[in-house]
């Protein structure tokens, strides 16, 4: 007998409408988070007012669980965006999977022709110092 052997496991399932079961739980737990805030508040001070303080759980648990920003989901996009505001200076942030810059990228001249790639400084010429101060950069 033969299984399916998942190929991309990270991808979650759509369960319904689209929502995996992530999606699902987050937006449940939220929502009823929001519900029962406005039970509380509702008896106490009205449906109109219950409703506002019950639908920014309910909103907030709709954000969270549909944000998708580069295929990050919200939380580590949120910890991206917090280490970044952190190191802003020493992280370079670029979209897509790859994180060089166009002056990181160089072949390393030999000892010899040092000299020669002081003079003719381009991107294509890096000597091994200067690709040594940009590798400890990132």
């Amino acid at each position: 007998m033969q299984y399916k052997i998942p190929i991309q496991i990270e991808n979650e399932d759509v369960i319904v409408a689209g929502l995996s079961l992530r999606q699902l739980m987050i937006m449940m737990i939220w929502g009823g988070i929001g519900y029962g805030v406005f039970k509380y508040a509702e008896p106490r001070i009205g449906a109109t007012i219950g409703l506002w303080l019950g639908g920014p759980f309910i909103l907030t648990g709709v954000i969270v669980a549909l944000v998708r920003i580069s295929e990050m989901t919200f939380l580590p996009t949120t910890l991206n965006f917090f280490r970044l505001s952190l190191n802003a200076k020493s992280r370079m942030w670029s979209q897509g999977a790859d994180s060089y810059s166009e002056m990181d990228i160089g072949y390393i001249t030999p000892a010899t022709s040092v000299k020669e790639a002081k003079a003719n400084k381009s991107y294509e010429q890096v000597t091994s110092d200067e690709f040594e101060d940009n590798i400890g950069k990132l």
